[in-house]
């Protein structure tokens, strides 16, 4: 290995957004998660959902009151086919 081109590799405390923390090497000295081992649905058997952007609730405010418009819409009639050719 060339000298001088290598980041350091530290001890680096991990932090999770459920307060569970541990400690591994990387080259940053501490790291900020929003899940981990302790929380992850895959781990723990419980269903949770992880929405940090807010992209379930905005979702459901978006279709609340008009639904799916595609479904509601049905089906072409011929005359408006016929004005399209």
């Amino acid at each position: 290995m060339k000298e001088g081109i290598h980041p350091k590799y530290v001890e680096t405390k991990v932090t999770c957004g459920c307060g569970n923390s541990f400690v591994t090497r990387s080259t940053k000295p501490e790291l900020k998660v929003d899940i981990c081992s302790a929380c992850h649905p895959f781990y723990t058997g419980k269903l949770k959902y992880v929405d940090t952007a807010g992209r379930i609730e905005r979702f459901k405010t978006k279709f609340a009151g008009t639904g799916y418009r595609s479904v509601k819409r049905g089906k072409k009639t011929e005359t408006a086919e016929s004005e399209g050719t």
